[in-house]
This record gives structure tokens, C-alpha cells and sequence, in this order.
């Protein structure tokens, strides 16, 4: 990775008191990611890309801690739990110059300022990627997800009705947001 992931994140005060610390997944992460993923609430399943309850998923997401194109960040707890996971990856040939963002946070760490400070560090991951757009997707119904971003300076670029289907096959407006770095 480049020396920008090494650099130190200072540890992240919540506003409910408690203190996390950001910094690049690594390979010895893979049990908890797979602890932090099998804790995600039901209704996240319906819509996240990987199954990070899968332990062949959360090894190939570890073992590419240092993939040239891409960078994974965690939140870890006090208790030395994954707190978040957010990740983001620039595409390929005539979109080279766009990367992709994925953020969860676990339910216990919603609305207490985690989003929005793993929101800031992917961002800075993205422009030190050299990505001169940054599009993160998601379902039109999650709001608080759309609200981390836009404070972030994201904007709604477009919906896709019925784009995506959950894991029942029911099907969703897909709400896509970027920003210009």
C-alpha cells in the first residue's frame, strides 16, 4: 500500500463516548470479519454486495489488504471487535479514473458519527488512489447512508428503478451518489 494507508489515524472519539481506531484491514482480520459480519442486523443482508458471513468472501477481502487498486479500511473496538468496514476500488479502462466506495457499520455503531469518520478516511483512500470521481451506490431506502455521504459532499447523479433485487428477489430503486475529487 502506499504510505498514505500507513499513515496514522488518530483514535476516533464517538458521540457516545466510546473510542475506535481506523486503519487498513489486514490479514490477520479474517475471524473478525467474519464475527462482524455474521452480527449484521437481518435487514442488511437483504442488500449488501458480499456476504461477509462467508468465510471465502472475508479471506479473499483479507488477503488483498495490499491490492494495488484498492483499499480496505476497519474500525476496531476497544474490545478489539470490527466496528466498520468500508472499502473503495477503481475500475477499470475507460472509468479508470472512477472509484467505487462500500461502507457497513455495525448495528451497534450506527448514528454515533462512525459513518461519517469512515466516510472521511475511504475519501481520502480514493484521492490518494489518484480517483478523480468517487460513486457509491445504495438502496433508495437507506437514508442515513445517503445522508453520511451528502455531508461529505456527495450528490444524488441518478436512480435506477428496480435496479437491484435482495436476496428474496424483490427488487429496489438503486440510488447513486458521487463526488469530484
Amino acid at each position: 500500500m502506499p504510505d498514505s494507508s500507513h499513515k496514522l489515524i488518530p483514535p476516533v472519539p464517538l458521540r457516545d463516548g466510546r473510542i475506535v481506531t481506523i486503519r487498513p484491514i489486514q490479514a490477520d482480520d479474517k475471524m473478525r470479519l467474519l464475527y462482524f459480519g455474521e452480527a449484521l442486523p437481518q435487514d442488511d443482508w437483504l442488500y449488501l454486495e458480499h456476504d461477509l458471513r462467508s468465510p471465502e468472501i472475508v479471506a479473499r477481502l483479507c488477503n488483498a489488504a495490499s491490492a494495488e487498486h484498492w483499499r480496505q479500511i476497519v474500525a476496531v473496538d476497544a474490545d478489539d471487535r470490527l466496528a466498520a468496514y468500508a472499502s473503495v476500488r477503481m475500475l477499470a479502462g475507460r472509468t479508470s479514473h472512477v472509484a467505487i466506495v462500500k461502507l457497513v457499520i455495525a448495528d451497534a455503531y450506527r448514528r454515533v458519527g462512525l459513518g461519517t469518520a469512515m466516510g472521511e478516511v475511504i475519501f481520502e483512500e480514493a484521492k490518494q488512489l489518484s480517483a478523480h470521481k468517487v460513486v457509491v451506490e445504495m438502496l433508495e431506502a437507506q437514508k442515513s447512508g445517503q445522508a453520511i455521504f451528502a455531508r461529505l459532499g456527495f450528490r444524488i447523479e441518478g436512480t435506477l428503478k428496480a435496479h437491484v433485487r435482495d436476496r428474496f428477489g424483490q427488487r429496489h430503486t438503486l440510488v447513486v451518489m458521487s463526488a469530484l475529487t
